[in-house]
C-alpha cells in the first residue's frame, strides 16, 4: 500500500486533490446556507432537508443518460466545466427574492451536472494511481473531505450568524470557481479512457454489463441503501436543532474522518473485507436513541460515533475495484456516486416527510431502523451469492 507522501508525488494527484477540497468546501457552506434560507423562508424540514441534498435526487437521471461520459470524455476540460457550472449555478442561487421554485430547479439541474462529475473524478484517480493504489488515495479524499466538511460546517454555521445565506452562497460560489482554476490549471490533459461519443445508449449498455454479475449488483445496493437511509437522518439537523446544525454536521464529518483513517491507514487489509457488516451497523445503531429526543451535546456524541460507520465504503468500493475490469473504473465508480447520491436524495425527502407527520427525532429514529433492517437483508443475500466471476471485458 503506497503511503501518502508517495501519492502526493504522483503526477496529477495533487491537483485533482487540492480541486476536490475547494469543491467540498464550497459544498458544506453553499448546503448549509441554501438549507438555513429554505428553512426561514418555508419553516418546512422536508424543503429544507430536500435543499441541501436535492442534487441527489437528479444523479440517476444522470447516471441513465450521461454517464458514459465519465470514460469519453478529456477528464481534465470535464472537470473544469462541472466546477464553473456548479459555480454558476450557486450564484444564481443567492440572487434576492428568487422563488423557492426557481431555486429547486437550480438545484435539479446541479444535480445532473454531479452525477457525470463524480464518475469523471474517480476514473481519472483511479488512472493517476491504479487499483492497487486506489483505495489509500480514495481514503485519503475522504479524510480531506471529513476535515473540509468539518471547517466548512463550522465556518458556515459561524457565517450565518453574521452574513445572510446568500452572502454565503457568494462565497461557496468563489469556492466553486477556485477548484476550476486549481483543476484547469494544474491537470494536465489526458486523452478519455474510452473511444466513441457519450451517449444515453452507451450509458444504458454499459449500465446493464455492471449490474449483470450478481456480486456486483450486491456491492452497489451494498453502497446505497445503508448509507442513504443515514444520510436521511443527516438531513435533519437543521430542523432538529436550528441553532446547532453546523455543529451536528461537523461532528459527522469528524467521525467519518476517525472511520476513514482507520479503514484507509491502520487496518490490515487481510481484515479489512470483514468489517464492511459491523461498519454499517455502527453507522445506524446511534441513531435510534434520537426517539428520546437527546441534547444537542449527547446528539453531537452519537452523530460522531455513528459517522465513523462511513468507512464500510472504502471496503465496500475496493470489493467493487476487485469485480470491474480497468477500462470500466470511471463508469463503475460514476455509477456508484449516482446512486448513492440518488439514494440520499430520496432518504432526505423520505425523511423529511417523516419529520412532518411526526418529528424530526422520530423520523430519524425510524431511518436507522430502516438502515439496518436492509444491512442484515444484505448479508442474507450475500450469503447466497456465489463466487464472484472474473471481471468481462467491455466490447465498445
Amino acid at each position: 500500500m503506497p503511503s501518502f507522501q508517495t501519492l502526493f508525488r504522483t503526477p496529477g494527484f495533487t491537483p485533482l486533490f487540492l480541486g476536490a477540497a475547494a469543491q467540498t468546501a464550497a459544498q458544506t457552506v453553499g448546503g448549509l446556507a441554501l438549507g438555513t434560507l429554505v428553512y426561514r423562508a418555508t419553516g418546512s424540514p422536508l424543503l429544507s432537508a430536500v435543499s441541501m441534498f436535492g442534487p441527489s435526487l437528479a444523479q440517476m437521471l444522470g447516471a441513465t443518460f450521461l454517464l458514459s461520459g465519465a470514460d469519453r470524455l478529456p477528464p481534465r476540460a470535464a472537470l473544469a466545466a462541472v466546477s464553473l457550472a456548479f459555480a454558476a449555478g450557486t450564484a444564481v442561487q443567492a440572487l434576492p427574492g428568487l422563488p423557492t421554485g426557481v431555486l429547486f430547479a437550480v438545484v435539479l439541474l446541479l444535480g445532473l451536472v454531479a452525477s457525470l462529475g463524480g464518475g469523471i473524478r474517480w476514473g481519472l484517480l483511479n488512472e493517476i494511481l491504479a487499483k492497487d493504489g486506489y483505495l489509500t488515495g480514495r481514503s485519503l479524499f475522504n479524510m480531506m473531505s471529513g476535515l473540509a466538511q468539518i471547517t466548512g460546517y463550522a465556518a458556515g454555521g459561524a457565517l450565518l450568524t453574521a452574513l445572510s445565506p446568500q452572502s454565503c452562497l457568494l462565497l461557496a460560489a468563489a469556492l466553486y470557481l477556485t477548484a476550476a482554476l486549481v483543476l484547469r490549471l494544474g491537470l494536465t490533459a489526458r486523452p478519455p479512457r474510452a473511444a466513441g461519443r457519450p451517449s444515453p445508449a452507451a450509458t444504458w449498455r454499459t449500465n446493464a454489463l455492471l449490474w449483470s454479475a450478481r456480486p456486483r449488483r450486491l456491492t452497489y445496493l451494498g453502497l446505497w441503501l445503508p448509507n442513504g437511509l443515514v444520510v436521511g437522518c443527516e438531513s435533519l439537523y437543521v430542523s432538529y436543532a436550528p441553532g446547532a446544525a453546523g455543529t451536528l454536521f461537523a461532528c459527522a464529518a469528524l467521525g467519518m474522518f476517525v472511520g476513514d483513517v482507520t479503514v484507509g491507514r491502520l487496518l490490515p487489509a487481510a481484515v479489512r473485507p470483514r468489517l464492511a457488516t459491523p461498519l454499517l451497523v455502527l453507522l445506524a445503531a446511534p441513531y435510534l436513541l434520537f426517539f428520546a429526543h437527546p441534547s444537542v451535546p449527547v446528539a453531537a456524541v452519537c452523530v460522531t460515533v455513528a459517522s465513523a460507520g462511513f468507512g464500510a465504503s472504502l471496503v465496500q468500493q475496493e470489493r467493487l475495484m476487485s469485480l470491474t475490469p480497468d477500462e470500466l473504473a470511471g463508469h463503475a465508480l460514476g455509477l456508484h456516486s449516482a446512486g448513492m447520491l440518488t439514494l440520499q436524495g430520496v432518504s432526505a425527502a423520505l425523511a423529511g416527510s417523516l419529520a412532518q407527520l411526526a418529528s424530526p427525532a422520530w423520523a430519524m429514529a425510524l431511518m436507522a431502523a430502516s438502515s439496518l433492517a436492509v444491512t442484515g437483508s444484505l448479508v442474507t443475500a450475500g450469503r447466497r451469492s456465489p463466487a464472484a466471476p472474473v471481471p468481462e471485458r467491455s466490447s465498445r
